[in-house]
């Protein structure tokens, strides 16, 4: 996953016509390490279909008070600038939970053309 680095970077990527996944994270959170353990298994299944960014939620916090996002590790779908979904809970998440959120995503975006 691309790391993401500034606000501006963050704004540049959503905006593309490919769907952008994003996955907002702590390195003391450990249902976030976990996530780590699948993630590239995921990101190579569906590089083709969905680009995938990570945001440390300590470098962006304005970013997830506007986007309403408190529990992590937690996954936002844009495209074009647009939330197009959201996997958002406290709860830690499966790669099974994630790569059906992915399956959401790219059906999602089909349908928007």
């Amino acid at each position: 996953m691309k790391e993401i680095k500034t606000k501006q970077e963050f704004e540049e990527a959503i905006l593309s016509t490919k769907p952008v996944m994003a996955k907002f994270y702590a390195e003391y959170c450990p249902d976030c390490q976990h996530t780590d353990l699948f993630m590239p298994i995921l990101e190579e299944a569906y590089r083709e279909r969905v680009d995938m960014i990570a945001l440390n939620r300590e470098h962006f916090p304005e970013v997830l008070e506007k986007l309403d996002v408190y529990g992590i590790p937690s996954f936002i779908a844009f495209k074009e600038g647009k939330e197009l979904n959201r996997f958002v809970s406290k709860l830690g998440k499966s790669q099974e939970e994630v790569e059906q959120f992915l399956n959401q995503i790219v059906e999602a975006s089909g349908k928007l053309g």
